[in-house]
């Protein structure tokens, strides 16, 4: 989590630990519980503690236990589209190494919340065919409104839906073996959301029998400890990063600074700035072009599908959930297209100029 030193460092000490290894002995004696995805949050790790605000840096709730929290009278506080820009840039690099011609395309979008809704915004604005999914929402909100089964046509599939497991509409394996297998054969489908909402086991079985479907799985089922058989079949496989941007990171750990000054005393947070870096130049003769000069997704690809390789050929296969978790922590600094000014045809410049480029 990125700046917690700048933004809550005034505040008393921090101590930093692994996110799968936080116990409850640990944070018995803190006050303030700063998390991101990989920490599940409930009863186990807080009865007993003096922590009385829990902030989490992520968009998803599912690893939160939040009807604990209100019961013990624990404030909660995440950080909802903290990291949608940076998700939009995956999709798009995504998008421009399997389909480039993704422009003529028809997309649909299943969940179309502060993620999904920040990918149809900008794929309408470049001129795309959009179909939306989203039950909780309406056609006056969004004009491409449509059922599951309309949007299971489109060429390619965004999947961007929280992982809930009740109410009217779960989303537990809404991707089932039935719903996959009825997927065309040119379909793209891709999932940045939670690795759950597929259900890996069926999905693997579908590749297995030869389906020409393409897949470019972000999210796993479980995680880490990930199915290698299947990352040997999908397109492009990546270790959950769709929303590890510099940027994002920082707006997370903003975004829970701002809602921790309010709780606390009803003011706004001491402003925090980080040193401007000068902006980079992406250079394309296409917008594909000049969105992989930001950031190939390619490269993520190689570096999970090598260190899976080199795990197997050791004999070390039991240790694919450390070296997911150890790619994630490790992960190499990127920015997003606000950071670059992009050199482009003079009939690309409004379209560069709408993913935010300079």
């Amino acid at each position: 989590m990125l700046m917690v030193e700048e933004f809550f460092g005034h505040l008393g000490t921090i101590k930093y630990l692994p996110g799968r290894q936080i116990c409850a002995a640990d944070i018995a004696d803190a006050d303030v519980l700063l998390v991101r995805s990989v920490t599940p949050v409930d009863r186990a790790l807080l009865q007993g503690s003096s922590v009385s605000y829990v902030g989490s840096a992520t968009i998803g709730t599912d690893h939160v236990d939040q009807a604990y929290l209100r019961e013990q009278g624990i404030r909660f506080a995440h950080a909802p589209g903290c990291n949608a820009k940076a998700v939009v840039q995956y999709d798009l690099s995504v998008l421009s190494t399997l389909r480039p011609n993704w422009q003529d395309c028809t997309v649909g979008i299943v969940g179309c919340g502060n993620v999904g809704g920040r990918v149809y915004q900008t794929l309408k604005s470049l001129g795309v065919i959009c179909r939306v999914y989203d039950p909780f929402l309406s056609v006056e909100q969004i004009p491409d409104l449509v059922d599951f089964q309309s949007v299971l046509s489109a060429d390619i599939i965004c999947v961007h839906t929280p992982l809930t497991t009740d109410g009217a509409f779960p989303t537990q394996h809404l991707f089932n073996a039935e719903v996959l297998a009825s997927l065309s054969e040119d379909t793209l489908l891709i999932n940045a959301g939670r690795g759950a909402v597929i259900d890996n086991r069926a999905l693997l079985e579908l590749l297995e029998s030869g389906s020409p479907i393409t897949v470019a799985l972000d999210v796993w089922e479980p995680e880490p400890n990930i199915d290698v058989q299947l990352l040997k079949l999908v397109h492009l496989a990546t270790p959950h990063i769709a929303g590890y941007s510099r940027e994002g990171k920082i707006r997370g750990t903003e975004m829970l600074m701002e809602d921790f000054a309010k709780w606390r005393d009803n003011s706004a947070p001491d402003e925090k700035r980080t040193a401007e870096t000068p902006r980079e130049t992406a250079q394309g003769e296409s917008l594909s072009q000049v969105i992989l000069a930001t950031y190939n997704v390619a490269d993520d690809d190689r570096r999970l599908r090598e260190a899976m390789a080199n795990l197997c050929a050791a004999g070390h296969s039991g240790l694919v959930a450390e070296a997911f978790d150890r790619l994630r922590k490790d992960y190499p600094q990127r920015r997003e297209f606000s950071h670059y000014c992009a050199e482009v045809p003079e009939s690309l410049r409004v379209k560069a100029q709408l993913l935010g480029f300079a």
